[in-house]
């Protein structure tokens, strides 16, 4: 066998490698029912997580109210306190504040992302807005649950600070 013989036949065989290992990749790879079923999962046990860090929350601050929020903006939880107080002195009436917390995980994108979303105002001030993703393929419970723990945290403490 010559020299041009065997050169035809390593580029064949390096051919047919490739084919091989970009079959394997297919066959690897997630389908989008698959990564629709890990967001899903993933949705829910972080809701999970808001509810019980936003319910405990507004166990320690009398006045405000939880409520389960669903829309296309995502999935997740706020709570929510309106406080009347005598105006500045020296002037009649009443000044309304309105504090509010919320934390949604967004729908389903071609991005195929986890992503939580936080807004915070405290007394008619926005205070927090936080965004926090991760792939599909890489997602980790444990650090998605951490972050939501320290943005209710952080909002406690502004919260107690401002009340």
């Amino acid at each position: 066998m010559n020299f041009d013989q065997r050169l035809e036949r390593a580029i064949e065989r390096g051919q047919r490698q490739r084919d091989a290992e970009s079959r394997d990749r297919a066959l690897r790879a997630m389908t989008d029912e698959e990564y629709r079923n890990v967001h899903s999962k993933s949705r829910l046990e972080l809701s999970e997580h808001v509810e019980v860090g936003l319910r405990k929350l507004a166990d320690y601050f009398p006045g405000f109210e939880y409520e389960t929020l669903m829309s296309a903006d995502g999935w997740g939880a706020c709570i929510r306190r309106d406080d009347l107080a005598p105006g500045p002195p020296g002037t009649r009436g009443m000044v309304h504040g309105y504090s509010h917390l919320e934390m949604l995980v967004r729908p389903y994108s071609a991005a195929r992302i986890v992503e939580l979303v936080a807004r915070g105002a405290i007394r008619n001030k926005e205070v927090l807005s936080r965004s926090h993703f991760q792939q599909l393929i890489q997602v980790d419970m444990d650090s998605f649950c951490e972050v939501v723990d320290q943005w209710v945290l952080e909002y406690a403490e502004k919260f107690s600070a401002r009340n």
